[in-house]
């Protein structure tokens, strides 16, 4: 129960069960279960021993007692005869005497005195006598540590005498100063007569050295009797700690094993069972005190039916009784702290009451834990809130649950970055302190996990305010068609039997009077008429919800604790309330529907919101640029996750929101403008970087355009060992057509059909990757038009020059594009929506340029043989020897240019080109002879010619391919001569 008010007029005594204190744990005190009276008893019984000593509220609310008595306990204590007054806090505010009073000694200390601590000092004094044994033991520090130090200032003088050179950590004997100086050669010099004091010199420095030596072994010595004990100690000790540590081992191995076995065979089950019967008690324990709050729960809408019908008394009655139960059995229920003064108040308190309640129940409805499923929260509770505030005219109360759900979706958010950040190590919570900053840290996948959590939170958001609203509106609906059919059957009802309307009025006011529950007092025989058409019209109606779970146990916690012990129907309370709405509901027909259009409008702001706070965190993160740097597979799954919960909440809501949709559209423009960017700034540098010569095809290239089958492209996936085991082949197979192609070709097929893929994958941007595939066939068109027939990769590659298999394999290139142009055309067609197919003659343009192209190269083939053979013929001179030097060279030319193109074009292609060429070379020819006036007369002249042009045939017609070329040789003479 909600209330403003935090304090009660009626005393709270002691009782060590109350529940619910704040200054308690209330998991940790509990009560016996009893059984709960009648809530609404016809009469007391009169047993002194069933009502509370306390004052009541309902029997004593105008009678004085001591509990009105209240006084400023500091303005009774201060004195105003007092002239001065004490600077001292307790003398200015209690009085002077306050200081002098003798203060009481407290009946809650004990005396302390020495008798208290003497099992302490029984405990201790065995600990005090091993302390001083071992005091008596260890010798003082103190001397230790002075014959320590004499000791070694004893070692340390003699050490001094070692002359410093022999301490040094670089002495040697081998090297010469340290040899002079050790043992200097004046002492073994024997000549100038000296040999006697020489002899006495050297045995003077034997002994030195002597006893240097002795000095220094009587110090190791000394060291190693100082150490050694303690050295041979650790090696034996170190023996025995390892014998020790591995028995050790074992023997706890062996015990662990025992323990987990006797753990496993003796403790396990009776742990368990004994934890379950605990279990099932604490159970018990909260189900019953639950049935008793769910039935001291029914008080408040029974109160309101009361005062819809103007029952006072009944409703005082009623109020009374359940401040005794609330006294007695749920006192300290921190749920109805506020219950007694709420009913005591309730009148005037109502509308209060219901808004509060009502926000109460819309923000634990909304901010419930998104693991649950998506069941009404309390739909009874919810059902008896609408009807009340229908029936205190609260129509506005819709925009309490708007404004809930607009601070829940903020929180959703923000509990999702929170949650999500505090997962990431790498994210500093400390030094980047905005959730902003520290979301646009996160990597990809990481945010993208994240929107995937919100979007899944926001449509259990979604499906949770359409079950609640849909609630609500057919309250509103139900409300509506009760009105209309109240109003009918009370105006037949009054014509035809009024005597029977003021019979039943008379027993419902008996009822309620009595304490007792309408639905208690009338059966399913004996209900009036309007009743059963109430109930039975919400039973029927097709938009109402089932009742939760908790509508099942209020009706058996009041058959269990009435006295008269009877089984109610589940449909106790809608009865109630139906009866409540049909007899005291001022609302018009106008109003009500009004009101259930602005609840579907609440459901479709729901949507809008969820919608509205997405795009706010997808701008968040592309304030960096983020979105824009996400590759094809990244921003296709971005796409998808979105269009994925775009449609759901389509589902759920009923109705499009387009702020997503467009921020959507926006970043998939923007993704295109990269997309394509980069992709023709690749296709630049491969072109710029081609030497326009036969690549290989490696396997992953021909799985690729063997996937695009029957018209329909298909990205094969990639296999990790197949392609490595695959070599790369000469030529690319295309339906049994085969394309010599270079490596930038490749690419290009790729590139082609990443851009299919994508309109698979993203739908919305088809028309703008239609116009950028567009853009990009016509660069490759044009740029490869430049460096090839314009010569452009001489300068830009630098190529020697453009040869004539450098034009067939650029003709070939061109070729295999086109024959994918109607594919790619059928791909996007069935893509297209009707009204913008008049895009697809961009592909009709681009298939005629590339054919122009294709022509151009053609041509420039044989004009490059043209041009030779205008240089060759004309020189030509028709004389022996036969075949003549000119027609060698065109023969070796012609030979030279089958060889060119022949692995490069189909052999239609390849005899096509010759047949032109051939033209070329007889056009030439005839003018050649024309000018030498060689005439075809038979003569020597004419036999000579007939001889080199049959050598030129045979040649021609030896080339692969050429055999059954008809060259029509009989042109190049002159039909008039």
């Amino acid at each position: 129960m909600a209330s403003s008010h935090s304090s009660s007029p009626v005393p709270q005594p002691n009782s060590r069960d109350a529940f619910f204190k704040k200054e308690m744990d209330s998991a940790k005190r509990f009560r016996p279960v009893q059984s709960l009276p009648d809530v609404c008893p016809k009469e007391p019984t009169g047993d002194p021993n069933s009502l509370s000593d306390s004052p009541s509220l309902v029997a004593d609310q105008h009678r004085w007692t001591i509990y009105h008595s209240k006084v400023n306990l500091p303005a009774a204590l201060n004195d105003p005869r007092l002239a001065k007054r004490e600077s001292d806090f307790f003398t200015k505010t209690w009085g002077q005497d306050f200081v002098d009073t003798e203060v009481a000694p407290s009946f809650y200390l004990p005396q302390i005195n020495k008798e208290n601590f003497a099992l302490y000092q029984q405990e201790i004094i065995q600990r005090e006598k091993i302390h001083e044994r071992c005091k008596n033991i260890c010798p003082p520090k103190d001397t230790f540590d002075r014959t320590l130090l004499h000791t070694h200032d004893k070692s340390r003088t003699d050490l001094e005498q070692v002359p410093k050179i022999f301490m040094k950590p670089d002495f040697a004997l081998e090297d010469s100063l340290t040899f002079n100086a050790v043992l200097p050669w004046s002492h073994f010099n024997t000549s100038g007569g000296k040999g006697n004091r020489d002899a006495a010199s050297s045995k003077l420095l034997q002994e030195k050295l002597s006893h240097y030596l002795d000095i220094v072994e009587v110090n190791i010595a000394h060291q190693i009797s100082l150490r050694s004990e303690a050295f041979f100690h650790a090696m034996t000790s170190q023996h025995e700690l390892q014998d020790y540590l591995r028995k050790t081992s074992q023997a706890v191995k062996i015990l662990r094993d025992k323990i987990a076995q006797i753990d496993k065979v003796m403790c396990e089950g009776s742990l368990q069972v004994l934890r379950l019967s605990l279990t099932r008690n604490n159970c018990v324990k909260v189900y019953n005190k639950l049935k008793l709050m769910a039935t001291v729960h029914q008080t408040q809408p029974t109160v309101q039916l009361l005062l819809s019908t103007s029952e006072f008394v009944g409703a005082l009655d009623l109020i009374a009784t359940t401040q005794e139960v609330l006294q007695q059995e749920l006192q300290g229920i921190h749920s109805f702290r506020h219950l007694g003064s709420q009913l005591c108040e309730l009148e005037k308190l109502i509308d209060k009451m219901m808004i509060a309640e009502f926000s109460a129940y819309a923000r634990s409805d909304l901010n419930r834990p998104f693991e649950e499923d998506c069941h009404i929260l309390e739909e009874e509770r919810l059902v008896s809130l609408v009807f009340g505030l229908l029936k205190q005219r609260k129509l506005n109360f819709f925009e309490i649950y708007g404004d809930e759900m607009i601070i829940t979706a903020k929180n959703i958010i923000k509990q999702c970055v929170v949650s999500t950040v505090s997962q990431i190590e790498e994210i500093d919570t400390e030094v980047v302190v905005k959730l902003a900053d520290q979301m646009r840290m996160m990597n990809f996948p990481q945010w993208f996990d994240l929107l995937k959590n919100i979007f899944s939170k926001f449509t259990v958001f979604l499906k949770r305010i359409k079950a609640t609203l849909n609630i609500i509106r057919s309250v509103v609906l139900l409300v509506l068609d009760k009105n209309q059919r109240t109003r009918e059957l009370e105006e037949t009802s009054v014509q035809k039997n009024p005597a029977k309307d003021n019979a039943v009025d008379t027993d419902v006011a008996y009822l309620t009077h009595e304490g007792m529950f309408i639905s208690d007092a009338f059966g399913e025989g004996d209900f009036p008429s309007v009743a059963v058409d109430t109930t039975s019209q919400r039973n029927t109606s097709p938009n109402s919800e089932p009742c939760s779970s908790d509508s099942v146990s209020e009706p058996e916690c009041t058959a269990d604790s009435s006295s008269s012990k009877e089984q109610m129907p589940s449909s106790v309370i809608p009865g109630g309330i139906e009866i409540m709405i049909s007899e005291d509901m001022k609302l018009t027909d106008l109003e009500l529907e009004k009101l259930a259009n602005n609840i579907q409008e609440l459901l479709y702001s729901a949507s809008d919101i969820c919608h509205d706070r997405s795009v706010k965190f997808l701008m968040a993160r592309a304030k960096d640029g983020f979105l824009e740097k996400l590759n094809s597979n990244e921003f296709v799954a971005l796409s998808q996750l979105m269009e994925g919960f775009i449609l759901d909440t389509e589902q759920i809501c009923g109705r499009k929101s387009m702020s997503l949709r467009g921020a959507l559209q926006s970043q998939a423009n923007r993704f295109v403008n990269r997309f394509h960017e980069e992709r023709k700034t690749k296709l630049s540098l491969l072109l710029d970087n081609e030497r326009w010569k036969q690549a290989d095809v490696p396997a992953e290239f021909q799985d690729l355009v063997d996937s695009v089958s029957d018209g329909k492209i298909i990205l094969p996936e990639k296999k990790a060992g197949a392609a490595e085991e695959r070599k790369p082949t000469d030529v690319l197979i295309v339906e049994e057509q085969k394309y010599a192609v270079v490596g930038t070709v490749l690419l290009l097929i790729k590139i082609i059909l990443e851009y299919c893929q994508c309109v698979d994958n993203i739908p919305s941007i088809t028309t703008d990757m239609l116009t950028r595939l567009s853009d990009l066939l016509k660069y490759f068109n044009s740029r490869s038009c430049q460096l090839v027939l314009g010569a452009g990769a001489l300068q830009v590659v630098g190529l020697k020059t453009i040869t004539t298999k450098n034009l067939a394999l650029s003709s070939r290139c061109l070729q295999l594009i086109v024959h994918y142009i109607p594919i790619i055309r059928a791909h996007f067609e069935a893509r297209l929506q009707p009204k913008q197919f008049s895009m697809l003659r961009h592909f009709d343009h681009i298939t005629k340029d590339y054919h122009d192209h294709i022509a151009e190269i053609s041509a420039k083939l044989v004009a490059i043989m043209d041009s030779l053979f205008d240089k060759l013929l004309s020189k030509y001179e028709v004389k022996a020897p036969v075949p003549s030097a000119c027609f060698r060279n065109i023969c070796k030319q012609m030979a030279k240019m089958h060889e060119a193109i022949c692995d490069l074009l189909p052999e239609e292609q390849t005899q096509m080109l010759f047949l032109r060429i051939n033209a070329s070379y007889k056009l030439h020819l005839k003018r050649q002879l024309a000018h030498l006036n060689v005439v075809n007369d038979g003569g020597p002249q004419n036999g000579l010619v007939t001889a080199d042009v049959a050598f030129y045939t045979g040649n021609l017609q030896a080339l692969r391919g050429l055999k059954n070329l008809d060259l029509n040789m009989a042109e190049i003479w002159d039909q008039k001569r």
